[in-house]
């Protein structure tokens, strides 16, 4: 499986070879460095360590250092490990850029979506509310009820309600690429992407391709 991390610079338009408008989010991607190779028969199974965004030295721990020093790469401040099958074939040090991608390709964005703070359950989860008449006067935004009494007599955990909302991991999948600027490191892709401008996200391989 193909992935390279990269940092959300914004979004834009583009037009498509119709003339028509596309917006797009432009992500700023790698390049990164393979830190680690992970085989079935050293670790269980295959995936790949990537490091991104260079960083001064003093910056890092000692033990960041020293792992980083082994695979004769810079010292980076995000490591991310993306499984693939085809490991094997990589070496540390290895240089991963904008390239591996094609404009058409369709890629999964795994990203931090933006907190929103302290958010009633109207906000966090669209509830209706209470009545807007009969005499009610403070239940307009309130939650409700959130079980019965005497069965079970307490409520379930994971029951929805107000709570911290946003700043959680966000997968959108399927989005279409429509631009790979590979002298820029830039990759500009259909629609939204989770996080806020400035975030690190995960551009990868799309594991349910769109028949689209």
């Amino acid at each position: 499986m193909k992935g390279i991390l990269g940092k959300k610079v914004g979004m834009t338009q583009l037009f498509d070879e119709n003339g028509v408008v596309v917006p797009v989010t432009v992500i700023e991607a790698g390049p990164c460095y393979v830190t680690q190779v992970k085989t079935a028969e050293t670790d269980g199974y295959s995936a790949i360590q990537l490091g991104f965004e260079e960083v001064a030295e003093r910056k890092l721990t000692k033990g960041q250092k020293g792992h980083l020093g082994k695979a004769n790469a810079p010292m980076l401040r995000r490591l991310h490990e993306v499984r693939c099958k085809d490991a094997a074939q990589y070496t540390p040090g290895d240089v991963i850029k904008a390239d591996i991608f094609e404009d058409g390709d369709y890629v999964d964005v795994v990203g931090r979506s933006k907190g929103k703070g302290f958010a009633g359950a109207v906000k966090r989860h669209g509830f209706g509310g209470g009545p807007k008449t009969h005499g009610q006067s403070d239940r307009q935004r309130a939650t409700g009820s959130r079980g019965a009494g005497t069965s079970p007599g307490h409520t379930w955990p994971g029951a929805k309600a107000p709570g911290q909302m946003g700043s959680e991991r966000v997968t959108v999948q399927n989005l279409k690429i429509a631009l790979v600027d590979a002298e820029r490191n830039l990759i500009a892709i259909r629609g939204a992407v989770p996080g806020a401008r400035g975030s690190v996200v995960l551009v990868r391989e799309a594991i349910k391709r769109s028949k689209a």
